[in-house]
């Protein structure tokens, strides 16, 4: 006589092992949690872009500044400085530095706020959502890009002035180029600022550091034109790379605007790929870092 065997409940009225029960519950959360980390994203980038929307006097402001270096600056150099030098005109040189100026404000300050949210509270209640705090960190990271992305593309309207054409193949190429400028820059103000609790440390980093790398980026002058101690730092210097990238991109739509004095590894200037892609190492890079300290809990 054979004995029936009843099989052990498992939850899903089918009478299935409990192993493949519990993938198919696992398998049916995922879409919702992956829904859930996109619409936190959406809504962190949304929340930045709103402010940009709202705050029109500050943005007015912050692209007041490159333009005033640009024109008044750059005015007053273009008769001091030959031509010859640079291999066109100093405004005309002066301008990628100037969308590096642009861009990097608005990336800068995801760090400030990043601080500023914490002492506030307001971060608090936003590790309470249900998403990951990685999500989160991102979310900061894609609305900063996305800002001082946006802040740049306003100069680009300014390119006629100092001689650059109007070529959309070439305003692709440099809104590209201040994508990859911003997420680094946004990247690394996080790293820095990840691991502070107070906006006026910040600040002072920023001081001793920003200011120096600005000029160490060969967005006012060549850098072959630095004294020999400072030019491995300029080789190691983001914001250079930012700098040649918009200024060899310019170089690819209008040979007749090339200017020299970019990066040089033992006297060559590396392929502008090669660039782009240390740029874009070292955005990511800072984001990871960023990421896993934010992650500890508090």
């Amino acid at each position: 006589m054979t004995t029936l065997t009843r099989p052990e409940p498992d939850g899903t009225g089918t009478g299935a092992p409990a192993g493949q029960a519990a993938g198919a519950r696992a398998g049916a959360e995922r879409p919702p949690r992956l829904r859930r980390e996109l619409r936190a994203l959406h809504a962190l980038v949304h929340r930045d872009l709103l402010r940009l929307a709202c705050q029109r006097t500050p943005t007015a402001l912050m692209l007041l500044h490159p333009v005033l270096y640009l024109f008044i600056l750059g005015g007053g150099l273009a008769t001091l400085i030959p031509t010859a030098s640079l291999g066109v005109g100093y405004r005309t040189y002066l301008f990628p530095g100037m969308l590096m100026m642009t861009v990097q404000t608005p990336a800068i300050m995801v760090g400030i706020r990043l601080i500023t949210d914490r002492q506030s509270g307001y971060l608090r209640e936003l590790l309470m959502a249900p998403v990951g705090r990685a999500t989160l960190l991102l979310g900061g990271c894609a609305g900063g890009t996305l800002v001082a992305t946006v802040q740049g593309a306003v100069l680009l309207g300014l390119a006629g002035a100092v001689g650059i054409p109007y070529d959309p193949v070439l305003f692709a190429l440099l809104l590209g180029g201040m994508v990859l400028a911003s997420f680094t820059i946004t990247a690394l103000s996080l790293a820095l600022a990840v691991g502070l609790s107070r906006p006026e440390t910040f600040h002072t980093l920023l001081g001793l550091v920003m200011m120096p790398l600005l000029f160490l980026s060969g967005g006012f002058f060549p850098l072959a034109s630095l004294p020999g101690w400072a030019q491995p730092l300029a080789a190691v210097n983001p914001l250079a790379y930012g700098v040649d990238v918009l200024r060899r991109s310019i170089a690819l739509r209008a040979p007749g605007q090339a200017a020299a004095g970019g990066v040089e590894w033992a006297g060559r200037q590396p392929p502008l790929f090669l660039e782009a892609g240390l740029l874009l190492t070292a955005g990511v890079l800072a984001l990871l870092w960023a990421t896993r300290r934010f992650s500890r809990p508090e």
